[in-house]
């Protein structure tokens, strides 16, 4: 399932042809896994360049490092490897919505759902600077509760 989510998000073939005369334009799927793993590494600069400059403008790298570094001490709790676990469409006030991707430590594969997850969020699907990010409590939904109406005899 993976390995079919990351083809369709263009991961896997750009991987496979790294020699190509013309690098192949990164999947937002692979932006954000890299933004993460820079953050996850303590590599605050290359991730901070990785934000959309509108975010640049607003926070410094200094403030940056402080709201990343919470990520940053789950990864050694849990170890630094990730795997994208969903993406999608979040709504805010509005009606504006932002494209996520949500990853998952690969030490919690065996938890499902995973404990916690990490967020990128993207401005539209043509953006490949970071918008936002977060650490988000992965809270399973409840499912709906049959009605319970009576039958007519």
């Amino acid at each position: 399932m993976a390995g079919l989510l990351a083809a369709a998000c263009g991961w896997a073939g750009a991987q496979e042809n790294p020699k190509s005369a013309a690098a192949p334009r990164q999947s937002q799927a692979q932006a954000a896994h890299q933004f993460l793993r820079a953050v996850l590494r303590a590599d605050y600069s290359v991730a901070y360049r990785r934000l959309a400059p509108e975010v640049q403008h607003t926070i410094s790298l200094a403030r940056f490092e402080a709201s990343a570094r919470p990520l940053w001490r789950s990864g050694q709790k849990h170890r630094q490897a990730i795997e994208l676990y969903k993406l999608g469409v979040r709504l805010g006030d509005g009606g504006a919505s932002r494209l996520f991707y949500a990853f998952s430590f690969a030490a919690d594969s065996a938890i499902k759902p995973p404990p916690v997850l990490l967020e990128v969020t993207f401005r539209d699907t043509t953006s490949r600077a970071v918008l936002g990010f977060g650490l988000r409590p992965n809270i399973p939904s409840k499912p709906a509760k049959p009605s319970m109406t009576p039958r007519k005899r």
